[in-house]
């Protein structure tokens, strides 16, 4: 036997599902079909003449184009391509624009990376006496001058031992181009342990214990164009 609360309730019922069909049965005619995922989708085609920059998306009857991609700002030929090397304007960077004008793949930042790479290995290679090594990265004149040094030492019984500590600063202060050879100078601020020994292992000069602030400067060359892409060292000059 049902009280008068179960029959006010199943009469509440009954009148909302009544009214919730009356709403959802209905079809309006602007239904969407069920998305199948694996179903086989004809590709919408661009119009005739469109460019090939424009992406159909699905569902969509006319093309979407895709903006053009905005040129960075340090793009090969904004003035401001060597920041951070040199200042818009200065000899140097007019230097590397007429460098990157005749080498079209010039990457300053590569040269750099290359140079302290090269600076440490010819330091370390001099006082080992490692000639290959140097002449693989020094012009004929320079490696004439470090070879006869190397010699010298030696015949004099004397070890030179070098301990590199790394390069602080790596700083462009010239660059040029002299017909099809192109230059560059670079200031290199270094940390090293330096010491050379007479043939009875006495310290002659330097000290095995302390750490030494090293400047020198040097220029590099390359001849553009060439199939050979490292640059080798063509002069050397210690600075105070």
């Amino acid at each position: 036997m049902f009280d008068i609360y179960t029959i006010i309730f199943l009469a509440l019922a009954v009148f909302i599902f009544i009214r919730l069909r009356s709403v959802l049965g209905q079809r309006t005619g602007r239904e969407r079909p069920p998305y199948d995922p694996y179903s086989r989708r004809d590709p919408a085609k661009a119009p005739a003449g469109a460019s090939d920059k424009v992406v159909n998306f699905p569902g969509t009857a006319e093309p979407v184009a895709v903006p053009e991609p905005v040129e960075p700002e340090e793009s090969p030929a904004s003035p401001r391509r060597w920041s951070g090397v040199a200042e818009v304007g200065s000899a140097v960077a007019n230097g590397l624009d007429a460098i990157a004008a005749q080498e079209r793949g010039f990457d300053v930042q590569h040269f750099i990376t290359g140079a302290r790479s090269a600076y440490e290995m010819i330091v370390v290679a001099f006082a080992q006496g490692d000639r290959p090594t140097l002449k693989e990265l020094l012009a004929r004149e320079v490696f004439d001058g470090f070879a006869a040094a190397i010699q010298e030492r030696e015949q004099r019984g004397e070890k030179m031992e070098t301990q590199f500590v790394g390069v602080d600063k790596a700083e462009i202060i010239e660059a040029s181009v002299k017909g099809r050879t192109a230059q560059i100078t670079v200031r290199f601020v270094s940390q090293l342990i330096s010491v050379t020994r007479d043939r009875a292992g006495q310290v002659i000069d330097g000290d095995a214990e302390q750490v030494a602030d090293v400047t020198d400067v040097w220029t590099f060359a390359r001849d553009l164009g060439a199939r050979d892409p490292n640059w080798k060292l063509v002069a050397t000059e210690a600075a105070s």
